[in-house]
């Protein structure tokens, strides 16, 4: 379960920006998430609170925004919102599609004490 790699990774930041910040308690976390990028939300959602336990997010809300999937059209030259890595193009119907947005997973932001 990769997802719970990820909560590790988001707790070393969130400590990281404790510590520059002063910060005494984090209530809420936000994630954006893309359409691509592999998350299983569910879990995600229960590794957030297992990571959490002990540190200054614990019992911290953690919302997560989906993030559309973006591919640029070779055949018609126009970026476009897709479903999945291998739909064709909504305007043109090509094939020929290179995504550009909808991999990515990052806090968006923290709400803290």
């Amino acid at each position: 379960m990769h997802e719970m790699s990820l909560c590790e990774g988001i707790r070393s930041v969130i400590e990281d920006q404790v510590r520059a910040h002063d910060v005494e308690r984090v209530k809420r976390v936000r994630l954006e998430i893309g359409r691509f990028a592999g998350v299983e939300k569910d879990a995600l959602s229960f590794a957030f609170d297992v990571v959490m336990r002990g540190s200054v997010a614990e019992g911290a809300a953690l919302e997560m925004i989906d993030l559309p999937g973006k591919a640029m059209c070779y055949d018609c030259m126009e970026t476009v919102e897709i479903e999945e890595r291998l739909s064709p193009c909504p305007i043109c119907g090509g094939g020929k599609l290179m995504p550009v947005a909808g991999d990515e997973m990052r806090i968006k932001d923290l709400e803290v004490l």
